[in-house]
């Protein structure tokens, strides 16, 4: 029997049963539509591209360490997925900016890395060290590293300017008064309250407040200050003058300064690097300059305050 017809004769034997059985159930494999399941995951996988499509996550170089550093931060509260898979840096001796819509997690930030809030998934670096992880006695100390400027100043309505900025001091050190006398004097002055020591809260202008507050960050001398919203509720000028403020203590004083802010205006006076936080995760982060001229559109339309853009809104 040549080949040809034992190869002709293979194909027309009838099947086994086992071979039709896997055979049909290839064929149905191939012809049945895709579950409810499949298709949900695929819309969502789309979704989540659609969403995310300006997030390059490009990080450029900013010639220093990370004083701190966000590693995939996922944080919800309740169904409100705040942070996203946040991956952030903030270089040290730099003043860096968080810039980004409203209520799209930049305080949020701010409470994670001084250990006030802890990541559903992810991990919170400072200074080399995971916060999540630290014992209490550690995370204690961690947070001397610190100062904090609140949108308010944050005083205490029942103490004196003195009082307020000495606070720090009195509570976490064993410094005798005339010591604290000589820091609290020399980091007034340096904010310009030199004259105000003995003015209670409700004496002071809303800038006077921030300046007062910004003196007892100061106090503990910090390795990383951070600023939430510290523009807010001033006019231009007192703006400005917070800016420049801001500026002039970090050169003397050096440190990472982390001002969490939506003012563009402020962002160009003082920032040495900018990340740009948008659905809890970042769009771009680089040296200031840079970023002032990204191809990026949602960077672009949100650093140059346009109308037009990938931002609406929602």
């Amino acid at each position: 029997m040549t080949e040809d017809r034992r190869e002709e004769e293979a194909d027309t034997r009838p099947l086994d049963p086992q071979d039709w059985e896997e055979s049909r159930g290839e064929q149905e494999q191939e012809k049945r539509p895709a579950s409810t399941g499949e298709m949900t995951h695929e819309r969502g996988s789309q979704a989540e591209a659609d969403e995310y499509q300006w997030h390059t996550g490009v990080k450029r170089e900013h010639g220093s360490d990370d004083a701190v550093e966000f590693i995939d931060v996922v944080k919800a509260f309740g169904r409100n997925r705040v942070l996203n898979g946040l991956n952030l840096g903030l270089p040290d001796n730099q003043i860096s900016m968080i810039l980004g819509p409203s209520g799209t997690g930049k305080s949020v930030c701010i409470k994670h890395m001084v250990g006030l809030l802890y990541p559903d998934e992810g991990d919170v670096i400072v200074h080399g060290e995971s916060v999540p992880d630290m014992a209490d006695e550690d995370l204690f100390e961690m947070r001397k590293k610190f100062g904090v400027l609140f949108q308010d100043g944050a005083l205490f309505g029942s103490m004196n300017v003195y009082d307020n900025t000495a606070f720090p001091l009195r509570q976490h050190t064993d410094k005798g008064e005339d010591e604290i006398r000589e820091i609290v004097s020399r980091r007034l002055g340096e904010v310009g309250l030199a004259a105000a020591a003995e003015k209670m809260p409700n004496e002071l202008s809303g800038g006077m407040r921030k300046r007062a507050g910004f003196a007892r960050a100061l106090v503990l001398d910090p390795d990383i200050v951070l600023f939430d919203e510290p523009d807010s509720g001033l006019d231009p000028v007192r703006t400005a003058l917070l800016c420049e403020l801001i500026m002039e203590v970090h050169e003397e004083n050096g440190g990472a300064y982390c001002v969490i802010t939506h003012d563009i205006m402020s962002a160009r006076r003082v920032a040495d690097y900018i990340a740009i936080l948008w659905k809890g995760r970042i769009v771009e982060s680089g040296p200031a300059s840079e970023l002032f001229n990204s191809d990026n559109q949602f960077v672009r339309q949100f650093l140059s305050g346009e109308a037009q853009g990938p931002l609406g809104m929602e």
